[in-house]
């Protein structure tokens, strides 16, 4: 009588399969939470680098490279045997935060989360080994030190997985992403800035005859921006022209309003965060939206 060999399977896969199946893009991170370095064929981005990353490029490595850009949530990707190593070596699982359509608010000490208590507006919160992850609703550009002790962890970026922590989450408010603005305004060499920081954030409120639900919604803009932003030494203004072009285009058969030009806001700061004018920035997506909805610019 033969039985079935038990497949084992680590406590870090299982939590990364558990979250992939919820659509949270994960990746495997060593125990000093750093990612598992690019292999030989990938190293100093000689492939050419995968795909949405700054430098866009062919790369079809199965291996867990180009620490984000690696986060998947397709379960093959992540048992398959070319991860498979770098699972038994994990310490802990990673995220991309911008991938599942949310911002983490990284504060690293009791400081800075006694000026997010008194400054930010409450949302879902997790205990780390020194301070809170507090996490919005929505995608902007990831930065460090925006703040002492505080991170900005969202696009072309990665997160420790720490738990599903407490609290109900809250939409990215303007206090969050005027922290990244200010360090943008002053760009070296250029003098780029938005002016759209704080302005209104995407939801029912402005989308009564959108047909499509927020996850669908949140998940192409994500989509959009990360493809506008790993277009960072040229063609960032095409790419959010096709971008806002692409976001109009599923939405053609709704009956509307669906809050396009608030959701082209987010393609727009994109390219501004690349060093695109952002008047440049404006006319490519206004005309992208408008074209995919039959208008003339």
């Amino acid at each position: 009588m033969t039985h079935p060999i038990p497949i084992r399977r680590d406590r870090q896969l299982t939590t990364a399969l558990h979250l992939a199946a919820s659509r949270v893009p994960v990746l495997p991170l060593r125990a000093g939470k750093g990612p598992f370095g690019n292999c030989p064929e990938c190293v100093d981005n000689a492939c050419g680098g995968r795909p949405n990353m700054k430098t866009p490029g062919p790369c079809a490595c199965p291996r867990p490279c180009h620490a984000w850009a690696a986060a998947t949530a397709d379960p093959r990707v992540l048992v398959s045997p070319a991860w498979a190593a770098a699972w038994r070596g994990a310490g802990v699982v990673g995220y991309h935060p911008g991938g599942a359509g949310v911002t983490v608010v990284d504060l690293d000490d009791a400081d800075a989360v006694a000026w997010a208590r008194t400054t930010l507006p409450p949302t879902r919160t997790v205990t780390t080994t020194r301070g809170e992850h507090w996490i919005y609703r929505g995608v902007m550009c990831s930065a460090n030190h925006v703040r002492p002790g505080i991170d900005i962890k969202s696009l072309m970026s990665y997160a420790r997985w720490l738990g599903p922590g407490i609290g109900i989450m809250a939409v990215l408010p303007p206090a969050v992403l005027a922290l990244v603005a200010r360090e943008e305004t002053t760009r070296p060499g250029e003098a780029v800035g938005s002016s759209s920081v704080a302005r209104a954030r995407w939801d029912r409120s402005v989308a009564t005859g959108c047909r499509h639900t927020e996850t669908y919604i949140r998940t192409g803009v994500v989509r959009g921006v990360e493809r506008v932003q790993a277009r960072s030494d040229k063609g960032a203004g095409t790419a959010a022209y096709g971008a806002a072009r692409f976001l109009a285009k599923q939405h053609t058969a709704c009956p509307g309003p669906c809050g396009l030009d608030v959701l082209g806001e987010d393609i727009i700061d994109a390219a501004v965060s690349v060093g695109v004018p952002e008047p440049y920035a404006r006319r490519a997506v206004t005309n992208g939206l408008q074209t995919a909805l039959g208008a003339t610019a």
